[in-house]
Order: structure tokens, then C-alpha cells, then sequence
């Protein structure tokens, strides 16, 4: 007894002494990177991608701003160079535009925008011609319209209506799939052209339900990867719907760890700590193009950005929480065009850095 005991207790050791050695990856941050003409302003920075011409795109809460301090139009989509220089602003004052969540680009470099406030993704040429639009905007003129509810448990989700969407991603047949996040708590899926063909998902804690499902992302054999961030998880599934597993990240924080923004918990893993700041609750997901495809995720505290493989293995962090470069203030988005190069997006600093990572060179375990 006492044996299976000590090896019990082995094993339990070298699990968390595993996870305490995970290699800090060292980076750059590229100085100044966005390079924005006179009197133009990033505001929250909500989403960001890039193209295959490796153009940068900005979906911003700001710029476009009008209207009372609750219930303004907060959302402005801005497309910069490889070189970070300003090129265009792309859907001036569209219809969609509400309150910016998140920007991604297809295949063929069209750019998908999904506007949490209005409700509606669309869909923009590379040259910015509006090619499709999925969901709608609630009316004006209807006494009823005004900020959704988070009723518990919540009203039943409609075919073609989503309520506070939050990202989307495609697999290689050219079906999309959309994180319909903080209130239906589901994934949407559409056909090729746009049409609706089925969704999954409820509000909960199991296996294939949410509590907000707040980034959404692909790999190349189709398998959809969602960040169940209330939850605390990385939720797997094929493209039907069909769970496959959940990743988790449980590293050890750091005693000088702080909160970017609010108090800091004395226990982060406490019940009283709302769910997206609880360590290594994923606020992204973003997989690296193949043949070698990597998983980037990150949280808001204490701040980090982890490299895990497919299957979840945690291969790498980096970072923390400030407002100095090298630092982040809350990661809303990333885009990750190759394993070696990150553009993050952060909501709390109102800015978008360009790292460049440098695994191999130097780098030391974390004894946290």
C-alpha cells in the first residue's frame, strides 16, 4: 500500500514538475509598428489578421465613434502594410457597424468582420466590396430594440440569428464557422454560400456546451477549435459538431503576476473570480498555416501567450500583463501567419504590437 502510494505520488510530482518547467520563449516587439496618418486613432483593437500579401487588418472599437457613452457606435475596420504603414479604411460607416469583435481573412483574402453589437458578420472583397452578410442588425424604429439580455437559462437560439457573435473560421471545403458566443452559447455553421446548416452547442459546463465560446479556429484537416473561455478550455470538435476533447492551460502564476486593469484576487482560481480572469482562461484561438501547424492562445491574466500543439501539449509562454512594450493589456486577438511571428491585439493598452519570437535562443525553464 504504502508503495502504490509512493508511486502515486511520483507521478503527481513529476506531472507538476513537468508543467512548471514549461520554456519561456524569448521575443522582440517590433518598435512603433503601426504607422497611422495625422488625426487617425486605433481605439480598442478588437480583432486583427492578416492577408497572404501579409497586410495587416485592424478591426477597432473607435475611429467611427458617435452617439451616447452606452450605446455608441464603437467599430472601424483599418487595413496597414506589411510595413505597418496605413493604407485604407475599408466600409466607412457601413451599416454593420456597432461594436467591433473580431476581423478574419479566407483563402482567397476576403475579410470577414463580426460586429458583436450588431449581430451580423460580413463578408468584403480584397477590394472591399460587401459580398455577403449573415444575421441582422435589430431595427431602429422598433420599441423593443435595445442591449440583449443574458437571461438564465437563456431563450432558444434561432436558425440565422445570432446574439452577440464573437469570430468565425472556415475549413477547406469553404464552410464557415461562427462563434455565436455570449448569449446562444453555440457554433454556427454556414455552406459555401452562405446558407445556414446547422449549429451546435447550449449554455453549460459539458462537453460540447459553452459559457462564451470567445474565438473560434481551424487546422487543416478541418477540426474546429473554440475557446470556451468562461469554461476555461479549448473545446475540439470535427466539422459536424462531434466532440473530440478539451485542451487546458494550468501553469503555475507567478507571485508578482498582476492585473492589467481592477484588483488583483488573492486566490486567481477562487469562486468570486469572474471566469475570464482566471488563469489560462483562453481569450483567442489562433493556428499557424500548415504543414507545420502550432496553437497559439492567451489570457488576460497573468497576461501570457501560450504556444501548445495540436493535441495540447504546451510547448512555450510568453509575456505578462503591463503596459510596456512586451507586455499586454488584455489579448482580444491574434494573428499568428507563421510559428515565429504574432500580432497581437490588445483591448485595455489600444495597441497592436508585432512580436517576433525566438524559441531555441536562450531560453529558460519557468521555475514559477
Amino acid at each position: 500500500m504504502k508503495r502504490c502510494l509512493a508511486i502515486l505520488l511520483l507521478i503527481a510530482s513529476s506531472a507538476a514538475s513537468a508543467q512548471q518547467s514549461v520554456p519561456e520563449i524569448p521575443f522582440d516587439s517590433v518598435p512603433h509598428f503601426l504607422k497611422l496618418p495625422p488625426n487617425l486613432y486605433i481605439g480598442e483593437p478588437a480583432g486583427v489578421a492578416t492577408n497572404s500579401k501579409g497586410h495587416v487588418f485592424v478591426f477597432s472599437r473607435g475611429g467611427s465613434s458617435m452617439g451616447p457613452a452606452f450605446g455608441e457606435t464603437a467599430a472601424q475596420l483599418l487595413e496597414f502594410g506589411p510595413d505597418g504603414k496605413f493604407l485604407r479604411e475599408i466600409g466607412k460607416n457601413l451599416y454593420a457597424w456597432s461594436f467591433a469583435h473580431a476581423v478574419r481573412i479566407d483563402k482567397n483574402d476576403n475579410i470577414w468582420i463580426v460586429d458583436k453589437g450588431s449581430d451580423m458578420i460580413v463578408k468584403f472583397s480584397p477590394e472591399g466590396e460587401v459580398l455577403l452578410v449573415s444575421g441582422r442588425k435589430q431595427e431602429a424604429s422598433d420599441e423593443d430594440t435595445g442591449p440583449l439580455k443574458h437571461p438564465n437559462p437563456p431563450l432558444p437560439a434561432q436558425d440565422g440569428r445570432y446574439r452577440q457573435p464573437t469570430d468565425v473560421t472556415w475549413d477547406a471545403a469553404g464552410n464557415s464557422y461562427i462563434s455565436d458566443g455570449y448569449i446562444n452559447s453555440r457554433v454556427a455553421k454556414l455552406d459555401p454560400d452562405g446558407n445556414w446548416v446547422k449549429s451546435w452547442g447550449d449554455r453549460g459546463s459539458g462537453p460540447g456546451q459553452f459559457n462564451t465560446a470567445h474565438s473560434i479556429d481551424a487546422d487543416a484537416q478541418g477540426n474546429i477549435y473554440v475557446a470556451d473561455r468562461g469554461n476555461r478550455r479549448i473545446q475540439v470538435f470535427d466539422g459536424d459538431g462531434k466532440f473530440l476533447r478539451q485542451i487546458t492551460v494550468d501553469v503555475p502564476v507567478p507571485s508578482d503576476a498582476r492585473m492589467v486593469f481592477g484588483n488583483k484576487y488573492p486566490d486567481p482560481m477562487a469562486a468570486n473570480v469572474p471566469s475570464p480572469f482566471k488563469p489560462g482562461a483562453p481569450w483567442v484561438v489562433c493556428i499557424t498555416p500548415p504543414p507545420h501547424q502550432v496553437l497559439y492562445t492567451a489570457d488576460a491574466f497573468p497576461g501570457r501567450i501560450y504556444k501548445l500543439s495540436l493535441d495540447g501539449q504546451l510547448l512555450g509562454m510568453l509575456g505578462k500583463a503591463g503596459k510596456e512594450m512586451k507586455a499586454f493589456g488584455w489579448i482580444h486577438a491574434l494573428a499568428c501567419p507563421s510559428e515565429n511571428t504574432l500580432i497581437v491585439a490588445e483591448i485595455i493598452n489600444w495597441r497592436v504590437q508585432k512580436l517576433i519570437l525566438h524559441p531555441g535562443k536562450d531560453e529558460k525553464a519557468a521555475s514559477r
